[in-house]
């Protein structure tokens, strides 16, 4: 397999989905504003569906499933043992889903209250909480179709069709975009009322889209009656310390969020919230697609007795990583203000909270190739059908984030929060990698010790070059629609330039290896 083409494919797709969560989140901030509102919907109603999405579509459940079904699948029934195990966990998963979402419908209330800390500084009236308490009940049935999607989501992955997976959070962000675009309210309140009712329509289409997709390629999943077999037993075991250990970032994220609710007053949600979307846009280019694609990846190798491929395919994903991930760090650091001037400054949205969100997206970014590496380092240990010891390296990153949060919000407010998740995350692929080296699962290459140096230097250089220019591009960044993502567009690609010319300068790169990750060999 061809990392770099198979990344090529998903990464696109993920563009597009981010691209459009982008636009997305520019209407929100148009039409809804960082308000109570807009915390009620980004730290509440959105987050917890956020959350399983991460869990269970690029997390758990593929941890748990997937290593799982490719070993069925080359089991001596061959791709019919994959399916009638992908059927048998269907028929847990189903009621399981079902059941539990319903328990949430019920204890909407406390759930609310417990995500985001009771929004004990904003002094909310009873009539705005249970507001806030009906968005969540909106959004809530997207638990159970996320997860339905996941497991079809599973089967196409091992079937290398990465593209389709990849695809389905396009028609999440367009039902949301259209929401707001057509049917967006006459305040606020209404506004993100039909945020949170698209969210749910979203996840039907997904799930709508997942089967189509599975038929076509001759996956017809039959409803059997529930049955606690070895297997399925053996794939429950391994996706609750998976959902802990891939899920990590989110834990945090919720605990910060939740803190943030506590302690810090209206706005300060939504101002990490749209920060966390940004630092997002590298995190699912970069990181989840390539777990997306090393899971499967590595699990077959070990299968197949590949031990030394399998580690070669990880030094090339940690290589992909920081050459992909650096430069955006280095732009959420230097230029985070004018970024989200560009893209949210407008409508209910003010200078006032632009500059507000910026600090809390240059505290994200610190923690940005942390959090791409969690996910390329954790299918080292998924892969070989170790999901505790992510799970225990997960807890105490999350011990850290909150004794971070509780030091720092006192001391800077709402920057607080996103610097305590980026350390938390910081520590957790440390102990990742060196338990990884220690046991003997990996060890980086020649090639991967002489990029990393040359890689941050590349992007030292391009950080230095942004800083220089990002005053002049100011004038254009609060003008119309069109001028200002022009604008953007024109930094990001000066950056992105001075970025590739700074690779070849340090030596990072070569022409032979740019001939490499274009597919002319099947070396990376």
């Amino acid at each position: 397999m061809n990392l770099v083409k198979s990344l090529g494919s998903v990464g696109g797709l993920t563009l597009v989905s981010r691209v459009l969560a982008l636009l997305r989140d520019s209407l929100a901030a148009r039409y809804v504003g960082a308000g109570f509102a807009s915390d009620a919907f980004n730290g509440v109603a959105f987050r917890l569906p956020n959350m399983f999405r991460a869990l269970f579509a690029e997390g758990a459940f593929s941890a748990a499933f997937i290593p799982m079904f490719n070993k069925k699948a080359a089991g001596p029934d061959g791709m019919a043992g994959g399916y009638l195990f992908a059927e048998r966990a269907l028929s847990v998963l189903l009621p399981v889903v079902v059941l539990f979402t319903v328990a949430l419908l019920v204890a909407a209330w406390p759930i609310t209250w417990l995500l985001s800390g009771g929004f004990a500084r904003q002094h909310p009236t009873p009539e705005q909480f249970a507001f806030a308490v009906m968005l969540s009940r909106i959004t809530l049935p997207y638990l159970a179709l996320i997860s339905l999607a996941s497991l079809l989501g599973g089967i196409l992955n091992s079937l290398d069709k990465f593209w389709v997976n990849a695809a389905a959070p396009i028609l999440l962000n367009v039902a949301m975009i259209a929401g707001l675009w057509l049917f967006h309210g006459a305040d606020e309140y209404e506004t993100a009322r039909v945020q949170a009712i698209s969210v749910t329509v979203g996840g039907v289409l997904q799930l709508l889209w997942l089967i189509w997709a599975c038929h076509r390629a001759g996956v017809d999943m039959r409803l059997r009656m529930p049955r606690l077999d070895d297997d399925v037993r053996q794939m429950l075991k391994l996706i609750v310390p998976a959902a802990a250990g891939a899920g990590a970032s989110q834990i945090n994220l919720l605990i910060s969020t939740s803190l943030a609710g506590s302690l810090l007053a209206s706005g300060s949600i939504t101002y990490i919230y749209y920060a966390d979307r940004l630092n997002q846009l590298p995190l699912g280019l970069i990181g989840i697609g390539l777990g997306t694609i090393l899971l499967p990846t590595i699990s077959r190798l070990l299968s197949g007795g590949r031990e030394q491929e399998a580690m070669d395919t990880q030094n090339r994903g940690i290589e992909l990583a920081l050459f992909l991930t650096l430069p955006a760090t280095m732009a959420f650091l230097i230029a985070a203000e004018p970024i989200v001037r560009g893209l949210f400054e407008y409508g209910r949205f003010d200078a006032e909270d632009a500059r507000k969100c910026g600090w809390a997206l240059s505290a994200f970014s610190i923690g940005l190739p942390s959090y791409v590496l969690v996910k390329v380092l954790t299918p080292g240990y998924y892969a070989r059908g170790d999901t505790k010891t992510p799970v225990r390296f997960a807890m105490l990153s999350i011990v850290v984030n909150i004794i971070g949060n509780l030091i720092m919000i006192p001391l800077i407010g709402h920057v607080g929060p996103p610097l305590a998740t980026a350390l938390a995350s910081t520590v957790n692929v440390a102990m990742l990698y060196s338990t990884l080296v220690k046991r003997g699962h990996f060890a980086a290459d020649a090639q991967l010790r002489r990029r990393v140096p040359r890689l941050v230097l590349a992007a030292l250089a391009m950080g230095a070059t942004v800083y220089a220019c990002e005053r002049l591009f100011d004038p254009y960044l609060g003008g119309a629609l069109i001028v200002r993502y022009a604008a953007l567009a024109v930094l990001v690609g000066a950056g992105c330039a001075i970025y590739g010319v700074a690779c070849f300068l340090t030596g990072a790169y070569r022409v032979a290896d740019i001939k490499a990750l274009l597919g002319r060999r099947k070396t990376l």
